[in-house]
C-alpha cells in the first residue's frame, strides 16, 4: 500500500528538520574517520596505544563484573519492593549520571584518599587505593553502575509477578525464584545494562583522572592517552581516539542486540 501525498509530505518535513542534527552528531565522527592515513593507523600498534589499551580493558572489566554483582540486588530491590526511603535511595542511584565526572572524582579522593574519610583507615593498615589501578576501577564502577541499575530494574519490572508467585507455589525458594524465573526472562535487559556500564566504564575520564591520575601502564585509559598524545603527537591522538571509537561502536552495536524487542 502506497503512502498518501499528505504522509509523504509529513515524513519529507520532518526529515528536513531533523537534518541539521543529524549531520551535527554524523560530522565529527566522520572528520575523525577521515583523518585515518597508514601513518595514523600505524599508531595503533604503538606500545603507547596497546598500553592504555590492557589497562582499559582490565579495568572496565573488572569495573563491570563489579557493577552487574552489586548493582543486581539493588536493582531488584528497587523493582520489587516498597520501603521508606525508596525514593531516596532511587534519586542517589541515579545521581552519578547527572554529576559532573571531575566531582566525582573529588568525591572518590575525599572517600578513599590517603586523607579521606574511609581511605585513612587503608592507609593505616598499609593499602593505598588512589592513584591506583584500583581507584581506576572505582572512578568506573561510580559512573558506569547506575546505567546497569536502570537497565536491571526495568527488566525485573518487565517481569509479571504472578509467574514468581506461581513457581513459589509450586515449592521454589525465592533465590531458586530469582535464578530461574526472573533472571531469565529479564535477560534481555540485563545484558543491555551490563554492555551499557561497560561502555560507559569505556569513555569515563574524569573521575579516573582526578582519583587515579594519569600514569602510563597503570591508570592511563584509553581516554587519558588521548589527552596525552594532543600535547605532542595528534597521528597517535587520532589512532587511539579511532580505537576508542571501535570499541563504542561494538558496544553501542552489542546493546541494540540484546535491548529487549517490543513488537
Amino acid at each position: 500500500m502506497s503512502r498518501s501525498p499528505l504522509r509523504r509530505e509529513g515524513t519529507a518535513a520532518v526529515a528536513l528538520g531533523a537534518s541539521p542534527m543529524a549531520l551535527f552528531l554524523l560530522l565529527p565522527i566522520a572528520a575523525l574517520l577521515l583523518s585515518l592515513r597508514p601513518r595514523v593507523l600505524a599508531g595503533l600498534n604503538s606500545p603507547f596505544a596497546l598500553r592504555a589499551l590492557w589497562v582499559t580493558l582490565r579495568t572496565t572489566a573488572a569495573a563491570t563484573i563489579l557493577c552487574v554483582g552489586g548493582g543486581l540486588p539493588l536493582a531488584y530491590l528497587l523493582a520489587r519492593f516498597e520501603f521508606r526511603g525508596k525514593q531516596f535511595l532511587d534519586t542517589l542511584t541515579d545521581l552519578p549520571i547527572t554529576l559532573p565526572p571531575v566531582v566525582a572524582g573529588v568525591a572518590l579522593l575525599l572517600a578513599f584518599g590517603r586523607r579521606g574519610l574511609i581511605g585513612k583507615y587503608f592507609d593505616l593498615a598499609g593499602i593505598h587505593i588512589s592513584f591506583t589501578g584500583v581507584a581506576v576501577v572505582l572512578a568506573q564502577v561510580f559512573i558506569a553502575c547506575p546505567f546497569f541499575i536502570k537497565a536491571a530494574r526495568a527488566g525485573f519490572e518487565s517481569v509479571n509477578p504472578r509467574l514468581e508467585s506461581a513457581a513459589r507455589t509450586l515449592g521454589a525458594t525465592p533465590w531458586r525464584v530469582f535464578w530461574t524465573v526472573t533472571v531469565p526472562l529479564s535477560a534481555p535487559s540485563l545484558l543491555a545494562g551490563t554492555v551499557m556500564a561497560w561502555a560507559r566504564a569505556l569513555s569515563e575520564f574524569g573521575a579516573t583522572m582526578m582519583f587515579a591520575g594519569n600514569f602510563p601502564g597503570r591508570t592511563q585509559t584509553l581516554s587519558l592517552a588521548v589527552m596525552t598524545a594532543m600535547e605532542s603527537d595528534l597521528d597517535t591522538a587520532v589512532a587511539v581516539s579511532t580505537l576508542s571509537l571501535i570499541l563504542a561502536l561494538a558496544a553501542l552495536a552489542a546493546a541494540r542486540y540484546f535491548s529487549p524487542r517490543h513488537d
